[in-house]
Protein backbone atom coordinates (compact mmCIF):
# COMPACT_ATOMS: atom_id res chain seq x y z
CA UNK A 1 0.00 0.00 0.00
CA UNK A 2 2.71 2.06 0.94
CA UNK A 3 4.30 1.90 -2.70
CA UNK A 4 0.97 2.87 -4.36
CA UNK A 5 1.04 5.82 -2.10
CA UNK A 6 4.37 6.84 -3.19
CA UNK A 7 3.76 5.83 -7.02
CA UNK A 8 0.95 8.37 -7.21
CA UNK A 9 2.30 10.98 -5.11
CA UNK A 10 5.36 11.00 -7.25
CA UNK A 11 3.12 10.88 -10.38
CA UNK A 12 1.63 13.79 -9.19
CA UNK A 13 4.16 15.96 -7.93
CA UNK A 14 5.89 15.00 -11.60
CA UNK A 15 2.43 16.55 -13.35
CA UNK A 16 2.76 19.90 -11.57
CA UNK A 17 6.47 20.46 -12.27
CA UNK A 18 5.79 19.70 -15.37
CA UNK A 19 2.69 22.18 -16.33
CA UNK A 20 3.82 25.00 -13.97
CA UNK A 21 7.52 25.14 -16.06
CA UNK A 22 7.36 28.41 -18.22
CA UNK A 23 8.66 27.40 -21.29
CA UNK A 24 9.50 30.83 -22.92
CA UNK A 25 10.09 34.33 -21.01
CA UNK A 26 9.02 38.11 -22.21
CA UNK A 27 11.63 39.84 -24.36
CA UNK A 28 12.87 42.58 -22.41
CA UNK A 29 11.69 45.71 -22.49
CA UNK A 30 13.08 48.39 -25.18
CA UNK A 31 13.86 50.91 -22.32
CA UNK A 32 16.83 48.44 -21.44
CA UNK A 33 18.62 48.80 -24.89
CA UNK A 34 20.92 51.32 -23.83
CA UNK A 35 22.57 49.55 -21.48
CA UNK A 36 22.92 46.85 -23.49
CA UNK A 37 26.65 45.21 -23.10
CA UNK A 38 28.57 43.67 -26.10
CA UNK A 39 28.53 39.91 -25.81
CA UNK A 40 31.73 37.63 -26.82
CA UNK A 41 33.72 40.57 -27.58
CA UNK A 42 31.72 41.61 -30.76
CA UNK A 43 32.02 44.72 -31.48
CA UNK A 44 29.06 47.58 -31.75
CA UNK A 45 29.33 49.81 -34.69
CA UNK A 46 28.13 53.15 -34.16
CA UNK A 47 25.35 54.31 -36.33
CA UNK A 48 26.71 55.18 -39.75
CA UNK A 49 25.58 58.04 -42.34
CA UNK A 50 23.84 57.19 -45.46
CA UNK A 51 27.00 56.40 -47.15
CA UNK A 52 28.39 53.08 -47.58
CA UNK A 53 32.01 52.73 -45.10
CA UNK A 54 34.17 50.11 -44.06
CA UNK A 55 33.05 49.42 -40.71
CA UNK A 56 35.48 49.78 -37.39
CA UNK A 57 36.02 47.60 -34.70
CA UNK A 58 36.01 50.00 -31.06
CA UNK A 59 36.89 48.93 -27.93
CA UNK A 60 33.76 46.60 -26.48
CA UNK A 61 33.53 49.58 -23.69
CA UNK A 62 33.86 52.24 -25.95
CA UNK A 63 31.66 50.38 -28.18
CA UNK A 64 28.68 50.36 -25.86
CA UNK A 65 29.01 53.97 -25.00
CA UNK A 66 29.40 55.32 -28.53
CA UNK A 67 26.43 53.46 -29.56
CA UNK A 68 23.95 54.55 -26.76
CA UNK A 69 24.81 58.49 -27.26
CA UNK A 70 25.00 58.83 -30.77
CA UNK A 71 21.96 59.23 -32.81
CA UNK A 72 21.35 57.64 -36.44
CA UNK A 73 22.08 60.69 -39.46
CA UNK A 74 19.81 60.41 -42.13
CA UNK A 75 21.37 60.83 -45.49
CA UNK A 76 20.23 63.65 -47.75
CA UNK A 77 19.40 60.43 -50.33
CA UNK A 78 15.94 60.43 -51.15
CA UNK A 79 13.93 56.36 -51.52
CA UNK A 80 15.47 54.88 -54.96
CA UNK A 81 12.95 52.33 -55.14
CA UNK A 82 8.86 51.95 -54.17
CA UNK A 83 11.10 50.05 -51.46
CA UNK A 84 11.14 53.34 -49.73
CA UNK A 85 14.44 52.16 -48.71
CA UNK A 86 17.26 54.97 -49.09
CA UNK A 87 20.67 53.66 -50.06
CA UNK A 88 23.27 53.28 -47.08
CA UNK A 89 24.55 51.36 -44.60
CA UNK A 90 21.88 51.48 -41.39
CA UNK A 91 22.40 49.83 -38.20
CA UNK A 92 19.56 49.10 -35.96
CA UNK A 93 19.36 49.27 -32.26
CA UNK A 94 20.95 46.42 -30.28
CA UNK A 95 17.75 44.94 -28.95
CA UNK A 96 18.20 43.06 -25.24
CA UNK A 97 17.39 39.28 -24.98
CA UNK A 98 17.44 36.46 -22.65
CA UNK A 99 21.43 35.67 -23.70
CA UNK A 100 22.88 39.20 -24.68
CA UNK A 101 22.61 41.72 -27.09
CA UNK A 102 21.73 41.26 -30.84
CA UNK A 103 22.18 43.68 -33.43
CA UNK A 104 21.72 44.02 -37.53
CA UNK A 105 23.15 46.04 -40.01
CA UNK A 106 21.84 46.56 -43.50
CA UNK A 107 23.90 47.74 -46.76
CA UNK A 108 21.19 49.51 -49.04
CA UNK A 109 21.86 49.63 -52.86
CA UNK A 110 19.30 50.77 -55.18
CA UNK A 111 16.73 50.74 -53.07
CA UNK A 112 17.60 46.92 -52.35
CA UNK A 113 19.35 44.72 -49.41
CA UNK A 114 22.00 43.87 -50.92
CA UNK A 115 24.30 42.93 -47.28
CA UNK A 116 23.27 42.18 -43.78
CA UNK A 117 25.35 41.85 -41.13
CA UNK A 118 25.08 41.08 -37.28
CA UNK A 119 28.27 42.67 -35.45
CA UNK A 120 26.58 41.79 -31.91
CA UNK A 121 24.81 38.55 -30.91
CA UNK A 122 24.83 36.36 -28.19
CA UNK A 123 28.53 34.21 -27.77
CA UNK A 124 29.29 33.90 -24.61
CA UNK A 125 28.99 29.92 -24.60
CA UNK A 126 29.45 27.38 -26.54
CA UNK A 127 25.92 26.74 -26.94
CA UNK A 128 25.16 30.36 -27.83
CA UNK A 129 27.92 30.06 -30.83
CA UNK A 130 26.75 26.31 -31.59
CA UNK A 131 22.82 27.94 -32.05
CA UNK A 132 23.93 31.02 -33.90
CA UNK A 133 26.31 29.42 -35.87
CA UNK A 134 23.39 27.48 -37.46
CA UNK A 135 20.55 30.49 -37.01
CA UNK A 136 22.09 34.17 -37.91
CA UNK A 137 23.33 32.54 -41.83
CA UNK A 138 19.01 31.33 -41.92
CA UNK A 139 18.32 34.74 -40.67
CA UNK A 140 20.46 36.59 -43.07
CA UNK A 141 19.29 34.35 -46.03
CA UNK A 142 15.73 35.16 -45.72
CA UNK A 143 15.85 38.57 -44.70
CA UNK A 144 17.95 39.00 -48.58
CA UNK A 145 15.12 37.06 -49.67
CA UNK A 146 11.94 38.99 -48.28
CA UNK A 147 13.88 42.44 -47.91
CA UNK A 148 11.86 43.31 -45.42
CA UNK A 149 11.72 42.53 -41.41
CA UNK A 150 8.95 39.65 -41.93
CA UNK A 151 11.45 36.26 -41.32
CA UNK A 152 10.38 33.28 -39.74
CA UNK A 153 11.64 32.20 -36.50
CA UNK A 154 14.06 29.70 -36.43
CA UNK A 155 13.66 27.01 -34.26
CA UNK A 156 15.57 26.35 -31.39
CA UNK A 157 16.75 29.92 -31.48
CA UNK A 158 13.97 32.08 -30.69
CA UNK A 159 15.95 34.41 -28.60
CA UNK A 160 17.98 35.21 -31.50
CA UNK A 161 15.17 35.74 -33.57
CA UNK A 162 13.16 37.58 -32.23
CA UNK A 163 16.36 40.38 -31.47
CA UNK A 164 17.23 39.62 -34.62
CA UNK A 165 13.78 40.85 -36.14
CA UNK A 166 13.66 43.85 -33.55
CA UNK A 167 16.60 45.19 -34.62
CA UNK A 168 16.21 44.43 -38.47
CA UNK A 169 13.17 46.72 -38.01
CA UNK A 170 14.88 49.42 -36.26
CA UNK A 171 17.51 49.33 -39.28
CA UNK A 172 14.69 49.42 -41.61
CA UNK A 173 13.33 52.15 -40.20
CA UNK A 174 16.52 53.89 -40.01
CA UNK A 175 16.14 53.28 -44.04
CA UNK A 176 12.56 54.73 -44.70
CA UNK A 177 13.79 57.93 -42.55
Amino acid sequence: MKRIVYALMATVTGLVLLFSYRTSLEPEPASALADAPTAGGAAVAAPTTGTPSASASPSPSSAASSSASAAPAVPSATPSSSSGLADGTWTGQAANTRYGPVQVRITVSGGTITDVQVPQYPSESGRDQQINSRALPILVQQTMTAQNAQVDMVSGATYTSTGYRTSLQSALDQARS
